[in-house]
């Protein structure tokens, strides 16, 4: 069987060990060139596979690599068809990751600096300038580098690539605008940095120029101080160049699980895989949604060939903590409008705004602006246009919905210091094993802890938000909030990921402001669960028990109904 690329980001290494499962985006080179436009920028969110794209543009286009065509891309879109720009550059490639933002402002600038100095160096390296290396020792300064840089090598062609470019500084950002403003802004380093590449372009020095990143943000910051790309992100020819098409997805576990596991059901595993993984859209008028690369061949290097079975994880804990350490950017701008934006997502499954062009926070940081920052890191994307400008959006898989759910549990406890239980995990475990009153008693302190802090304003949508966002640590489950089931929506199903879950659930979920009206919501309740019972699909759920939640300014009460 084929190994899978997993963590894997240098094209050389895959394509050299021949058995590595490959998915072939090399037909996009051809599509870039044909732009005519030679500085561009592609934006997606973490781990879609864009280093690895950058490093099959390194190896395609270095000169040093000629020797290696063949060898490299002779089985690829683009070795059966080049381009007459293959292996004519020369490649100073920058990577911006592993940057400690935790240290003082003087350690980034220091690091910033030290990267630089690193690429460089391998540069003069790779194409014979040894003096010019040792000489890189004395010069301290980004800008500085940057300058001798280009006149030392003022004859040669060079293609730069810059991997991850706003990786940092989306860090920084986070914790401080003000100390964001002063490495982008006018006389900032950072911005320095790219001031001395675009005079690079304008000397000729600087041939072509390939970045990639996840928001768009540092790049506008930038404003005329790197006016020359062109941002390709959105445009409908490149929707796939990065993550996985269903097509793609299903030659891969064709290579792999299907391959091992002949007896597995096909069309079901895909669905399972489709609703974790999949639903990024980023050009409106393009109907294949595509799936986070990493994740899919996460998948499939965790799937148990010697049982059939899938992982027990379905979300990698490095994905997850790259896109925690993303939502520290939710605290920009206004947080509370941008905490009730979100709340709105999760209520309503959906949010509508536009996708601005350029960001200035120099301004406010408005509703759109936070609507495009949090499309771009993939935490929502595009689900209709709606008219003009105006989009839905929406939530675009589980994994997602999963890592939303856990941060609104995580903000309420820390906004009214709930003090939920850390042993979540076994509470809920508990509750897959038939043990109700451990949940009940978790759910009942926080509501009505919030509900009396806010008795006028909470309502049953935001009961049913926070019982889904405590629910969410349950990785043994597939949480599906109202889904249609013939055209009826119970709240929430719980449905063991396999079938070793001892019991699947289904809330249906009602809140009560008044005690005179009780007993007709209690009842209308117990009639919309015995509804729901009767659907054969719910039917045919095993194990199920059924309950209808109550809730109230006093807590919460638990009404099971069986069939």
């Amino acid at each position: 069987m084929k190994k899978i690329i997993y963590g894997e980001s240098n094209f050389r290494k895959v394509k050299i060990d021949s058995n590595y499962l490959y998915i072939d985006k090399t037909s996009y080179i051809e599509k870039l060139e044909s732009l005519n436009e030679n500085f561009l920028i592609f934006l997606r969110p973490r781990r879609f596979g864009k280093s690895l794209f950058l490093s099959t543009l390194q190896y395609y286009y270095d000169e040093n690599a000629k020797s290696e065509f063949d060898e490299l891309f002779g089985d690829t879109y683009i070795g059966k068809h080049p381009t007459p720009l293959k292996n004519s550059f020369r490649i100073l490639f920058f990577e911006f990751s592993g940057i400690n933002t935790d240290e003082s402002m003087q350690s980034i600038y220091e690091q910033f600096t030290f990267k630089i100095k690193m690429s460089l160096s391998s540069y003069f390296k790779s194409y014979n300038y040894p003096q010019s290396y040792e000489d890189l020792k004395e010069i301290n300064n980004p800008t500085s580098l940057m300058e001798y840089f280009f006149e030392i090598v003022k004859d040669d062609r060079i293609y730069i690539l810059i991997d991850e470019y706003d990786h940092f500084a989306n860090a920084i950002l986070s914790y401080s605008m003000d100390d964001f403003l002063k490495i982008v802004g006018k006389g900032g380093f950072v911005r320095s940095f790219y001031e001395v590449l675009k005079t690079a372009t304008f000397t000729g020095t600087v041939q072509k120029i390939f970045i990639t990143g996840v928001t768009p943000i540092t790049l506008d910051s930038l404003s005329s101080g790197f006016n020359i790309i062109s941002n390709i992100s959105y445009h409908k020819s490149f929707n796939a160049m990065a993550g996985f098409t269903q097509d793609e997805v299903e030659y891969a576990l064709n290579e792999t699980i299907f391959k091992r596991c002949q007896s597995i059901k096909k069309d079901e595993l895909l669905e399972e895989i489709k609703a974790w993984y999949n639903g990024y859209l980023f050009q409106i008028k393009v109907k294949d949604r595509i799936y986070n690369a990493t994740l899919i061949n996460y998948f499939i290097s965790r799937f148990d060939y010697s049982d059939c079975e899938k992982p027990k994880k379905m979300l990698d804990s490095n994905v997850a903590s790259d896109y925690k350490a993303l939502m520290r950017l939710f605290n920009i701008g206004d947080k509370e409008r941008n905490f009730d934006i979100l709340k709105e997502i999760i209520e309503k499954g959906y949010i509508t705004g536009t996708i601005k062009d350029r960001y200035d926070l120099n301004k406010t940081f408005s509703e759109d602006d936070f609507i495009t920052l949090i499309y771009s890191m993939g935490f929502i994307t595009l689900k209709d246009e709606t008219f003009g400008d105006v989009y839905d959006f929406e939530i675009p898989n589980y994994v997602i919905k999963q890592l939303y759910f856990n941060y609104f549990a995580i903000e309420i406890d820390r906004r009214n210091n709930l003090k939920i239980d850390a042993n979540i995990n076994h509470i809920l475990r508990d509750l897959a094993m038939g043990k109700i009153d451990p949940f009940k008693e978790q759910l009942n302190e926080v509501i009505k802890t919030l509900s009396n802090r806010d008795h006028m304003g909470f309502d049953e949508k935001y009961f049913h938000i926070i019982t889904l966002s405590l629910l969410s640590f349950a990785s043994f489950y597939f949480i599906d909030s109202q889904p249609e089931i013939e055209r009826r929506y119970p709240d929430i199903l719980l449905i063991g990921r396999d079938e070793k879950v001892p019991n699947n659930y289904l809330f249906e979920l009602k809140w009560v402001k008044s005690r005179d009206n009780y007993e007709s919501i209690k009842q209308d309740g117990i009639e919309q669960v015995k509804g729901y019972l009767e659907i054969e699909k719910v039917k045919a759920i095993p194990k199920l028990r059924s309950f209808l939640l109550i809730g109230s300014k006093d807590g919460v009460e638990f009404i099971e109904i069986s069939f």
